[in-house]
């Protein structure tokens, strides 16, 4: 293994760069998904929220790289991608990635930074090598997995939250509000912790697929490969640093928008989300907490009674969803036959 930082190309560190510039608009964007119901019940105040999340995503990062190692080989086939142009195939990812998270947190919209990114990665990587490059059966795992998420969220959300009824039917209501609020920390906690694993990992792996195209990792294949430590330090302060940045608009809809939430019904939606993340995470499947999340809310919303979810705005998120994957496999399936004529 060489000195990667006198013999890796310039260029790799734009997209290096560049990568860790998404996870920071990653951070930026799904500040909202750990604490937005938290904010929105007055648990926790703004500004703690978003520091507690920053501190919680950085230390949720370094915990594993299980999901690193999905998103670097589980999308494209690293030995097809082995050469220059396959760093092209992650520039043309990220940028697009990043352009369409943008966009989406300045509307308000809660969208999937793991949709963004692995739609990216495909146009990008079909425009260049082919349809032979997609590694059909880690996507449909990534794909089916993302699909459950939402739903699995909703379904364990509606459950817990009838569970705390219960529970709470046998306390006094000041006792309900200051438990359910005291548990709604630890949930959002959680909620951040869990974040930072799942979603800094792809970064992670992006980064280590481009550095295993350029030589990093020597003769060994990408399945041997580590996430260097570097990488892991790299993503997780990025993310971190997007976090303290919050996506005031997402937070408004996620905490307002979607359903008004007390604390028993915000703790039970982040607990609920937080199961699925971890499951998630422990089999290193890449999922969105975005979708996850807000399909949380939407369980525990359904719960209280089906008028007290705003399905206007469920629907416009929906759809929002919807059009992430094309979109940014277009976008970056361009910018990738752009980017070749550099090199």
């Amino acid at each position: 293994m060489f000195d990667f930082f006198t013999q890796i190309p310039w260029f790799f560190w734009v997209i290096v760069f560049a990568a860790l510039a998404f996870d920071f608009a990653n951070g930026w964007h799904d500040t909202a998904n750990a604490v937005a119901t938290a904010i929105s019940t007055r648990v926790l105040r703004p500004s703690t929220a978003i520091i507690m999340s920053a501190i919680l995503n950085f230390l949720g990062a370094m915990m594993s790289t299980k999901v690193a190692k999905t998103v670097g080989s589980g999308i494209v086939d690293p030995a097809i991608v082995q050469d220059l142009s396959g760093s092209m195939v992650i520039l043309a990812a990220v940028v697009s990635a990043i352009s369409w998270e943008v966009y989406t947190v300045f509307k308000g919209l809660p969208v999937s930074g793991s949709h963004a990114l692995i739609g990216g990665l495909i146009g990008a990587a079909v425009a260049l090598y082919g349809v032979k490059v997609v590694v059909l059966s880690g996507i449909s795992k990534i794909f089916l997995a993302m699909l459950i998420s939402p739903i699995l969220g909703g379904l364990i959300g509606y459950v817990v939250l009838m569970i705390s009824y219960f529970v709470a039917s046998r306390l006094k209501p000041k006792q309900v509000h200051s438990g359910f609020s005291f548990l709604q920390i630890f949930t959002a906690s959680a909620m951040s912790l869990m974040h930072g694993q799942n979603d800094a990992q792809k970064v992670m792996g992006v980064i280590t697929l481009l550095l295993f195209t350029g030589g990093y990792f020597g003769a060994v294949q990408f399945s041997e490969a580590q996430v260097p430590v570097w990488v892991m330090v790299a993503c997780a302060t990025s993310m971190a640093l997007g976090t303290l940045v919050g996506g005031r608009a997402v937070i408004k809809t996620l905490g307002r928008g979607l359903s008004h939430l007390r604390p028993i019904e915000g703790a039970s939606a982040e607990f609920s989300a937080s199961l699925v993340l971890e499951g998630a995470a422990a089999m290193g499947v890449p999922i969105s907490t975005t979708h996850t999340i807000t399909g949380s809310i939407v369980g525990v919303g359904s719960a209280k009674r089906m008028k007290a979810v705003k399905w206007s705005v469920g629907l416009r998120i929906m759809y929002t969803w919807i059009f992430t994957l094309p979109v940014t496999a277009v976008l970056s399936a361009v910018l990738a036959r752009i980017f070749v004529l550099f090199i």
